[in-house]
């Protein structure tokens, strides 16, 4: 059985994994549609952890967070770092067939080198490694 997350995630036939292995994969992302403070940015920001990184402003994360029952307070409320990455590892799951599930799950992989499924059991283990790697120098916004 392949990895859920292998070099050719999403490409489907022998032209998409020419084009993207040939032309696309080095090329720098520019995504003009983010889920990032503009000032952010420009102020190269550092985070303290994943959970101010992934559900500091993305509202789509918060959504999919109460559409599975989360209290406000996990989402947008003065619930600690900790506690909010681990209602939305636990809620993850649940999100699979939304993009977001699968697009959590790259991110994982190509910044922070993590290669299997963050749910409630794993979050632990996501959040040390993740906080950790954003400690590195290079890993800010």
């Amino acid at each position: 059985m392949e990895k859920f997350l292998n070099e050719d995630f999403l490409l489907e036939n022998d032209y998409s994994r020419e084009l993207y292995h040939d032309y696309a994969e080095k090329l720098p992302l520019i995504d003009f549609h983010c889920h990032l403070d503009p000032k952010e940015i420009c102020e190269d920001k550092h985070w303290d952890n994943i959970a101010q990184a992934w559900l500091g402003a993305d509202h789509y994360k918060w959504r999919a967070m109460r559409s599975d029952g989360v209290d406000e307070r996990y989402c947008t409320g003065d619930a600690p770092d900790r506690e909010k990455f681990q209602k939305f590892a636990e809620a993850l799951p649940r999100m699979l067939g939304n993009p977001m599930y699968h697009w959590c799950h790259l991110e994982l992989k190509k910044y922070f080198g993590y290669e299997g499924a963050l749910n409630g059991e794993t979050a632990e283990e996501v959040w040390n490694l993740c906080n950790e790697k954003l400690k590195e120098a290079g890993m800010s916004v």
